[in-house]
């Protein structure tokens, strides 16, 4: 099984740029084109949030109409661009989603517990989970411990360096959220959005990762005196695999670059 993360979208009203440089739905267009001509075919697409720029009608309306030209299903989650009240109307037909409080999920699928958390907090751009969602997903991960599980959440529970970033992460991660998979050895696998970087680390022992925008990344400026900016670096999708009961991670850039070319002759030979 192949699957697509999406994340930070940030679709805009038809015709406004993000910060009048970035035409985010030609990035999401041009997406949506990489997924539906990949070879062997994605099974499914994961939405890690900021959906939207500014959560309104008319964005969703804009984003629905090109996530649905994909070939494969796709969840959503929420994230600190998005609305959620607004999102769940967009979405009511997505019925894996929960239909009251916060955008969730949990769904099985070829041996695969994959599971989207929503780490939005109205009108706030940093994480949070309250009481509600972590009561959720120790339920979750109690309710399916001998099932190998992905999880999928927009805020990434830890810092990453670039500082404006990591002052909008998820609070209190080591609290609210680390604690809760203690003793859940079935996680194999925490992936996130937000920075618009591709980043990876290891904490308390699983692995996390933060995929790529498909339209523009945050600057990687380590300066923690820096002012928050981006740059047009290459778009990429984040891919994992699920097979022979091992979860492994790609990246997939988006463009036209030369190649394939072959390293060996017709006859075999390593070619010089």
């Amino acid at each position: 099984m192949i699957i697509a993360q999406l994340t930070d979208l940030h679709i805009k009203e038809e015709g406004k740029f993000a910060y009048q440089t970035v035409d985010t739905f030609g990035a999401l267009q041009r997406a949506v084109t990489h997924l539906n001509d990949f070879s062997p075919a994605i099974d499914m697409v994961v939405v890690s949030g900021d959906l939207g720029d500014f959560g309104t009608v008319a964005e969703y309306n804009l984003l629905r109409q090109e996530l649905d030209r994909l070939q494969m299903p796709y969840h959503v989650i929420p994230g600190n661009h998005d609305d959620y009240r607004v999102m769940r109307k967009t979405f009511s037909d997505h019925t894996y989603l929960a239909t009251e409080g916060p955008l969730t999920f949990s769904i099985f699928r070829d041996g695969l517990r994959i599971i989207g958390l929503d780490t939005s907090v109205p009108g706030r751009p940093e994480g949070h989970m309250d009481t509600e969602k972590q009561a959720w997903l120790k339920h979750e991960l109690t309710m399916h411990k001998n099932e190998p599980t992905l999880i999928f959440m927009h805020h990434p529970p830890f810092e990453t360096g670039i500082r404006h970033m990591d002052e909008i992460m998820l609070q209190n991660a080591e609290v609210d959220f680390w604690h809760l998979l203690e003793g859940h050895e079935q996680v194999l696998h925490i992936a996130c959005g937000h920075v618009h970087r591709t980043i990876e680390t290891m904490k308390h022992g699983i692995p996390v990762s933060i995929g790529p925008s498909v339209a523009h990344q945050v600057t990687l400026d380590l300066d923690p005196t820096s002012r928050p900016s981006f740059t047009m670096d290459p778009p990429a999708i984040r891919l994992f695999v699920w097979q022979n009961n091992a979860l492994v991670s790609h990246q997939s850039f988006l463009g036209d670059f030369p190649g394939p070319h072959p390293f060996f002759d017709p006859e075999g030979g390593l070619i010089d």
